[in-house]
């Protein structure tokens, strides 16, 4: 099931071969997608492939993929860019935006105390002109897909 109104939805619907970034790594159940419109690059989605609105939507097989896809999604970052952790959040409050989707957030050794924490969204309201370019983006979601986490038959490329 899809809502024609959700971004989440629409996007769903793109090509994965079109936009790279949108569809770092897929299952049945899942996709992931670096976040649009954000100014850290490595800003990641996790989103169920149909649309759902609160977790306690979420199926038997959403369920069960779920809790492992977000470690191995906070381990390739850590691999790939070095980060120190990663933060979950998930909320889906924004009108369009009420798709379930996981943030998940590279934490970075050096990230200055007055982003950490939920102030990390700071980064999500910056100016356009400080965005991560799509083509780092496609190239972060190129180097994921190589990493360890997501190497496997489950993957689909």
């Amino acid at each position: 099931m899809t809502d024609s109104a959700c971004y989440s939805c629409a996007e769903e619907q793109r090509s994965s071969m079109e936009r790279p970034e949108a569809a770092i790594w897929i299952s049945d159940e899942w996709r992931v997608a670096h976040a649009m419109g954000c100014a850290l690059l490595g800003w990641l989605v996790v989103l169920p492939r149909r649309h759902v609105e609160g977790i306690h939507e979420l199926n038997g097989a959403e369920t069960a993929e779920l809790g492992p896809l977000l470690r191995d999604v906070s381990q390739a970052l850590v691999e790939v860019l070095g980060c120190a952790k990663t933060y979950v959040v998930m909320l889906a409050e924004t009108p369009g935006f009420t798709h379930v989707h996981f943030h998940v957030i590279p934490r970075d050794t050096n990230l200055a105390g007055e982003l950490r924490g939920t102030k990390v969204f700071d980064y999500m309201r910056r100016p356009q002109s400080e965005w991560v370019p799509l083509e780092h983006q496609r190239d972060l979601a190129l180097a994921l897909r190589e990493s360890s986490p997501f190497e496997g038959p489950s993957v689909e490329r």
